[in-house]
């Protein structure tokens, strides 16, 4: 969960930073979607975003600067839950501000979001200032002893939320006559948009490559709940998505969604992940035990120095009174 954490504050950072050099053009209050026409359609949806309250140039710097510090600060792990909850409100509003600019991880990012915040996702791979835990230690044992069924909880809603989201893809690509033929990688990837010259003509010009490409992925899709319903099953499930969302990342330039998709994945690999970092720790122990030195080995007397008498009795041994 800290991993999921981390990434989906990335790819957040990510989208400001990619973005900033034109972010009057894109965002601003004069920019191609201009704010008059913004503010209506926020009304017409019945969604929010902060940007909807000001059209001042003023207003519109402070708002997009504190959401990419918020998403720096929850990729670093500052805050805690106050600057994740900051980041989802944030966010949310420089999506619904320019909307043309998404590739689908917005969505996820979305629902999953709030999901987080009923987990300990600031266990790992983050900087505590102790704050959370002077706070912590006011709060009542009996709410404190809740922590670990909320945060199970939250576990298991956003699994259940990644595996509607590949069943729900998996059963719209099998209606569509191109993936029932085994063609809809051919035209996917000819779609300039969605193309990585120089590789995906190497694909799209290969039949074998298109029809394993289709088949596989809706496959993939329809069954990947009943992979992670096996404990056994579970790693690889998790690992076959993060591949196959890296090479849409790659192929087709869905680089935030990919990444949001990988960050979800992760919650399926904590068992095996946990499983390999204890194997290892415990092989490193071996390790450093079979190579430290033995100073002291028990039954052996020191050699007698150089020149010495060998001949020289031992000396009697102490009386009790002595002793």
């Amino acid at each position: 969960m800290s991993g999921t954490r981390l990434l989906l504050g990335f790819v957040g950072f990510m989208f400001y930073a990619s973005q900033y050099g034109d972010r009057r053009y894109l965002f601003g209050p004069d920019s191609v979607l201009p704010w008059g026409e913004f503010v209506t359609k926020v009304h017409d949806n019945g969604t929010f975003s902060l940007y909807t309250l000001s059209s001042s140039d003023l207003w519109f710097e402070v708002v997009f600067h504190v959401g990419m510090l918020a998403a720096l600060a929850v990729t670093c792990g500052v805050g805690g839950r106050i600057s994740l909850a900051v980041h989802w409100a944030l966010l949310w509003s420089i999506y619904q501000r320019q909307p043309v600019l998404l590739d689908g991880g917005d969505n996820l990012a979305y629902v999953v979001l709030p999901m987080l915040l009923l987990t300990r996702c600031y266990d790992r791979f983050a900087f505590p200032t102790g704050v959370a835990r002077r706070v912590a230690q006011r709060i009542p044992s009996v709410l404190r002893s809740l922590s670990v069924p909320v945060h199970n909880l939250g576990i298991l809603a956003v699994a259940t939320q990644m595996c509607l989201v590949y069943v729900v893809s998996g059963l719209y690509k099998v209606q569509g006559k191109m993936w029932q033929d085994g063609t809809a990688l051919f035209y996917i990837l000819r779609v300039s948009e969605f193309s990585l010259p120089g590789v995906s003509d190497l694909v799209y010009n290969n039949d074998i490559l298109v029809f394993l490409g289709t088949y596989s992925t809706t496959i993939f899709l329809v069954y990947f709940p009943l992979g992670i319903l096996v404990p056994r099953l579970r790693p690889w499930a998790a690992v076959a998505s993060i591949g196959f969302h890296l090479a849409i990342g790659v192929l087709m330039g869905l680089t935030s969604f990919a990444l949001t998709m990988m960050a979800c994945d992760l919650i399926f690999l904590s068992g095996a992940l946990g499983t390999a970092l204890q194997r290892c720790s415990q092989a490193a122990r071996r390790l450093r035990s079979s190579r430290r030195p033995s100073h002291e080995q028990s039954g052996t007397e020191p050699h007698p120095a150089a020149g010495a008498d060998r001949n020289v009795p031992e000396p009697a041994a102490a009386t009790p009174s002595a002793t």
